[in-house]
Order: structure tokens, then sequence, then C-alpha cells
């Protein structure tokens, strides 16, 4: 509804009197601070120099300097539910956000799509008069809306942020990206051989995002969601800055954690009798029907290993930490900037990492984890062979879980294990130097992602709105921190927290946690009522070694019973550890075309794979072209990328047709004759014949017109292509080159393309239980 006008409308507008208020925009209180909120992926308690790790960070230690770190700061466990709830204040399940895009099934708890009811803090600062942006990672969508033809309701221009600068996704090759401008795709402004990487570009742009609201609105505050890459896998970073680690991790990670478990105490971040657990600490424990412990979460003790192994390993490490190191120092331009700008003093900043190290590279880590996507074994030796090149743009490095392991010291397992403090329990920094006294401080009290924005509205001095956009608003969840950040010896005003991830459960109550010794999904464990619980006092016993259990059956009773009471609160069922075959019958809604026959346009943008996809079947590409010069070159279409992908392209007038399978083997089909002047339609069929171990295998024909001019046979990919965001496009190829023939993004010259036509077969052979299982891995 308009504003009622409240000026005075006459004849003749001499006789009348304006109302400016309906129109003019909020302002914020005079001296209001700006909020920088800077958000890591997948960086565990373990790994920052300034939280005792060996990654050194000396813009995050330079915050820390200049205010607290929190030794108990805690996250859901997983990238997009604790990204919901840092700018919420609500819990992943009330948000619907107990999953990550890929894996919506439909229950409030999991929908993907936050409540406009659980207002964004950006879509409440701009309400008081602040410009509001978020530069990078976003993962706060369900997967079916990340398209151009899908609504935009979920993306950060539909909540509440004037400006975004990012990707989409939960991850993206940091030399190639899949960027997007506001509610449009681009192409990222240079290349790798530029000196192009995506962290220094996400930072040229929060600086630009931030200059223009200086210079236009000088007195106007701004809120900034700053979330890098990093360091979600692919680790990418030039070598000079992996370099530097060299012989840096070469004691292993068995010897890392010991390590930096004493730099933690003397640091005065944990006890000084805390103990470091077993490397498999839940290894011997099983379902109540017998299953065991996940295979990709046992730990291979650092002396089993071979020399070969301990060398590839190492060098994940080098890689991991230059990648964290080159990242922290682009953040540092970003700090510079704000300090030469007199911006630095007044403005908050929070700077955490999103859940705990990632066991997602598995016992051996990956040099393309493409291969364990499509159900091919990593081969250590041949990954050995390009050791060096891991972190480049010809790799998609992952380390092995060993590291995660030791990112996550001193805490038993990784991220998704919302029981485990390896999960859950992560770095934090607060920063303001105008508004907090706190120097170089530690605070201890147990604080949650979800208390982040109500901290934020005390020290802004702001009431949670009752009123967001027109919409009603549910309760803030989360608890303000203020109190605690201001003066050291406050008592905490939070008294209990709930955990529920993947079918992993805890309950945590003024110091101490019960919790369920229950696998993570897709472990299909199930029978959640025979789980086995137990207690810890984590405030003594930071890494949940002495189970209490026994000793205190009524409390543990009584938190099991704050647990469910919680649950009934904050849509904590249903409980979900399904296995990947079960999720293989679930559809999700989508705008994408069902009728098996995709026509794109020259001029449009990428279509994501999961669009259309058309892998582990047989296929067919059509093109209709008008040539013009007998010599045309460039790309009709490409979908993938380096890692996996296929293009049908010219070179010299020529038809060709590439299927780069995993990366290793460039399949090529050569025209036998080049194209003449003139329309015509070319094409590509591929017919399924058999297989090749997962791989699918049969006769690729290249065509113009009616004419068969080549035929070759080949193996094609059992699943997706693109770990990073590559779909499929026309007369270019965006991002890394599908061939080594040419550099993207070779576009289309001498021939213009009517349209090209995508059919895919019926005889699918893609091992979808792999492909969902492939979603647990890519979070």
């Amino acid at each position: 509804m308009a504003p009622k006008f409240a000026g005075k409308i006459a004849h003749d507008i001499r006789n009348s009197t304006p109302d400016w208020a309906p129109y003019v925009e909020p302002s914020a209180p005079e001296g209001a601070p700006n909020v920088l909120y800077i958000v890591w992926d997948d960086m565990g308690y373990g790994s920052w120099d300034l939280f005792g790790g060996l990654v050194e960070m000396p813009n995050m230690k330079r915050l820390a300097d200049t205010g607290v770190r929190f030794t108990q700061f805690h996250t859901t466990a997983l990238c997009s539910p604790t990204r919901a709830s840092l700018l919420t204040g609500r819990t992943p399940g009330s948000n619907g956000m107990t999953v990550i895009g890929e894996m919506a099934d439909g229950f409030p708890n999991a929908s993907c799509v936050i409540p406009k009811e659980n207002g964004f803090i950006s879509e409440v600062l701009r309400e008081h008069g602040y410009n509001t942006m978020a530069v990078g990672k976003w993962h706060l969508s369900p997967a079916t809306e990340m398209s151009l033809g899908a609504s935009k309701r979920t993306w950060p221009l539909g909540r509440g942020f004037d400006r975004f600068y990012g990707f989409l996704g939960g991850l993206t090759d940091q030399w190639y990206p899949d960027l997007w401008y506001d509610n449009h795709q681009i192409d990222a402004p240079a290349r790798p051989s530029e000196g192009y990487h995506l962290s220094k570009d996400l930072t040229d742009h929060a600086i630009e995002f931030i200059s223009d609201s200086l210079a236009t609105a000088p007195d106007k505050p701004w809120m900034m969601y700053f979330c890098p890459g990093a360091c979600h896998a692919p680790h990418h970073v030039f070598k000079e800055w992996s370099d530097r680690y060299r012989g840096k991790f070469d004691m292993g990670y068995e010897q890392y954690r010991r390590i930096v478990l004493a730099r933690q105490k003397q640091l005065g971040l944990l006890p000084e009798d805390i103990e470091l657990p077993d490397i498999n600490p839940l290894g011997n424990e099983t379902s109540a029907d017998g299953s065991p412990w996940p295979e990709s979460d046992i730990v291979k003790a650092w002396d089993e290993l071979s020399d070969a192994e301990q060398k590839l390993f190492v060098r994940q490490a080098e890689v991991f930490a230059g990648y964290a190191s080159y990242t922290d120092d682009q953040v540092g331009r970003l700090l510079d900037y704000l300090e030469q700008t007199r911006q630095l003093e007044n403005t908050i900043i929070i700077a955490v990492s999103d859940n705990g190290g990632s066991a997602e590279g598995g016992q051996e880590g990956s040099v393309n984890e493409n291969r364990w996507y499509n159900g091919v074994p990593e081969n250590v030796e041949e990954n050995l062979k390009v050791a060096d090149e891991l972190g480049t743009e010809s790799t998609h490095p992952h380390y092995s879980n060993g590291w995660a392991m030791a990112f996550n010291t001193p805490f038993k397992m990784y991220k998704t294990n919302a029981a485990w403090e390896g999960g859950t329990a992560d770095p934090m920094v607060i920063s303001w130097p105008r508004g907090l006294e706190a120097r170089g401080e530690v605070r201890h009290q147990y604080i949650h992602a979800m208390d982040v924005v109500p901290t934020l509205y005390d020290l802004i001095g702001i009431a949670p709105p009752e009123m967001v956009g027109s919409v009603p608003q549910s309760p803030i969840e989360g608890v303000s921190m203020a109190s605690v950040l201001l003066d050291d010896t406050a008592p905490s005003p939070k008294h209990t927290q709930f955990f529920s991830m993947f079918g992993t459960r805890a309950m945590w109550r003024d110091g101490w946690q019960a919790n369920t010794v229950h696998a993570p999904a897709p472990s299909g464990w199930s029978h959640f009522d025979q789980d086995k619980w137990c207690l810890y006092h984590l405030d003594t016993d930071r890494n949940q070694m002495k189970d209490l259990a026994a000793e205190k059956p009524e409390l543990l009773a009584e938190l099991k019973q704050v647990w469910e009471d919680e649950a009934k609160l904050y849509n904590g069922y249903p409980l979900e550890d399904r296995t990947v075959a079960d999720f293989a019958g679930m559809e999700q809604p989508s705008v994408s075309s069902k009728t098996g026959r995709m026509v794109l346009f020259p001029g449009g943008s990428e279509v994501p794979e999961r669009s259309f996809p058309i892998v582990g079947r047989s296929f067919s590409i059509t093109a209709t072209l008008d040539v013009t010069d007998p010599k045309a070159e460039g790309v009709i279409f490409a979908g993938g990328g380096r890692f996996g992908g296929h293009a049908l392209y010219l070179m010299d007038g020529t038809l060709h047709y590439v299927y780069n399978w995993l990366g290793e083997l460039e399949q090529k089909i050569v025209a036998s004759r080049p194209l003449t002047a003139g329309k015509t339609v070319v094409g590509m069929d591929f017919r399924k014949e058999g297989t090749d171990g997962p791989s699918p295998t049969g006769t690729a024909t290249l065509y113009i017109e009616s004419d068969v001019v080549a035929s070759e046979k080949i193996k094609v990919q059992p699943a997706y292509f693109s770990l990073s965001g590559e779909g499929s496009n026309v007369g270019r190829d965006r991002g890394q080159p599908v061939s080594s023939d040419y550099d993207s993004p070779f576009a289309l010259t001498g021939a213009t393309i009517g349209d090209v036509v995508i059919t895919a077969g019926t005889d699918v052979s893609m091992d979808y239980a792999r492909e969902l299982k492939a979603n647990f891995q890519r979070d």
C-alpha cells in the first residue's frame, strides 16, 4: 500500500504543498557503522595461524589484533545452512536450508527457499538506510533456480542486496569462474595467462562497490557480504604462493596435529590438559543393523603411506595453504582500502569459516575430482606425475581426508558432522575499532552463526523489525552476544543450541552437549531411535574425549528431551541420512525442458548442464550454419570444460568434434572434407553400444547435410561434465577450453549459427546413485 500523501494538492501547483516523505530513502542514524562479513569456506579450527595452525593468515591476525577471537564459535557443519543462519539469525530448519541447494527435497526444513518472514540482514539494513552488496559465493538458492530462465527470488538481489558479483553455486574454478553480475552471467575480465585469479577479481569488485557508495553517498553506511571461494575445492593458486610452503608440511598430518595443539594451548585457546583423539575416533562404530562407518571418512596412518603417497599428500597441503594465504593477501587489499579511505575504524568486521575442514577428497585426495564423481578411482602414481601442477589451471585438486582431520585440530571428524566439533567448531574474529575497546582479546563464550545477526542489530542499535517489505517477520532465534564483546566478564546470554545435519544430532546447553553417534548422509544408517547418545562437558572437554553419559544419565535424558522440544520449534524433522539409491527417484521442480530436446541460439548465456543432461546415453548435436568464409573457425557448441566435456567446432573450415574424457583422453574426430560457402546443416550423432568400466562406449559420427564425413569409436563420461558450473555454450567456449586445439573462448568467425539442437536418447546408463552421492561431495 502506498503511503498517504501528507501535502496539499490544489488546482494550481503554486497553491500546492509537496510531501517528499514517501519518496525519500530511509537514512541511517548518524555515525552508524559499516558492516563487513568475510566468510571463508571449509577452513577448520586448526588451519589459521592465529588459531594455532600453520597456514599464515596475517590479515585475519590483523583483525584479531584490533578485536577479539572466539574460541567456541560454531556453525551448522555445512556451508549453505551456515550462510543462511549468518544472514537471517535463524536456525537452518527454520530457514528451510538444512541441505545445499542441489539437494532440496520439498520438506519445510529442506526446501532451500528461505521464507520471506525470515528477513535477511541485507533487507533490514537497506530499510535502515544502508547500501548493501554481496561479493563471492552465494549458494543460497535451489539448484533448479540457478539458471536465467528461473525465478530470481532467492538470488542476492531478491534478498535485499543492491549489488552482486560472484558465483551462485557451491564452488567454481578459480581460474575460469562461473561469474554472475547482479542477475546476469558474465565472462571473467581476464585469463590466467594475464594474471587472473578469482580471489583478486572479487576483491577488485568489493573495492569498486564500496568506492561507488562512498563517492555518491559519502554519508551512507554500507553492508558487504564478502565470500571468497577459498578454501573450498578446487584449491587453485599461483605456484609462487604454494611454493612458499615447500617443506612446511613434510612432517605429515599426524605430527601436524601435535604441533598445532601445542600452539593452541600456548595461545590460550584451549585447556592445558586437552589431548588429541585418535585419527579415526569413530572408525569402529556401526549402525544398529551393523553397517560400518563410511570408509571415505577413515584416515590412513601417515607412516603406512608409501613415499610416493606422502610426497603427493604434502603437496596437497602446500597448495591448500598457499590458496588460503593468497586469498588472505587479497582481503588485506580490501582492509588497506578501508584504512586509506578512513572507513576501517567504523566498520564492524566479522570473519568466520562456514564449517570445518572437508573430507570430500577421500583417503587419497585428488588431482581432478571429476574422476571420483565419474566412478573412476584415483591413481596415486599417475597423480604423482603432475604433483607439481597441483593448484594450476590444469588441475582440480582437493587434499586427502587426513589433512581435513589435521586442519580441524584438536577436534573429531569433519564438515557435515554436526555432532562433532570437527564439523562445527570454526575460527571467528570480530573487529570494530571505534565501537569495541578489546584489542587482541579472546572470548571463550559459546556462540553460533545464528547469533551474528542479533549481535549486529544490537551493536548498530536496531531492533529486529516486525515487518520487512510488508512481510510480517518470524522471531529472531539467535541471541545477541554484544554484551560479551563489550565486556569479557559479562555472563553469556546464550543457553542452548540445537543441531541437526544429515542425520547427525546434538544439543548444547550451558556448556554441556549431548550428541548422537551416527554416520552422516548418505550413510543410510536410519534406525535413529536406536542411536547411541554421548554426553560431554564442552567447556572443559572441547574435543569430546570424556563421555559422561553413564555417569550423568539424568542430565543426558534432559538434553535429549530438549533436543526433541527444539526439533518441533525449528523443523528438526524429518531426519535425513538416506543413501544415494534412496535419492535416485526424487524429482525436484524445474523450469528446464523435459522433452529430450533443447534448442539453443547464438547470443544467449550459458545453459547449466543440469538443465538438460545428456551424459550416459546416446545423443546428437545438430547445427544450422551460414558459412561466409571457407576458412571459418571457432566453436559451434561446447559443453563442460578441461576436466570433462565435448565440443563441435571448425578449424580452417573443417568440422571437428572432440570428446574430452575426464581431461585425460581427447577423442577427436575430423571431417573428411571442409565446408563450402553457403547455408548448411552439420552435426554429430553418438550411439551408445557398450561400456568400458563405468563409461559408456559407442560410435560418434560427424555429418554435413546427409553425408557422413567421419566416424570413430569413443567412450563418454558416465556422469556430469562440470564440477564448477561450466554448462553449454553456442558460438564460443566460455570457460576452461574443452580441447587443447584452442584457447577459450575461440568464438566462431567466418560463419553464423542459426540454431543448435541437442537431442538426448532414452538409453540412459548414467549411475544416478553416484551422481547423487556427488552432491554430498560438492557442498
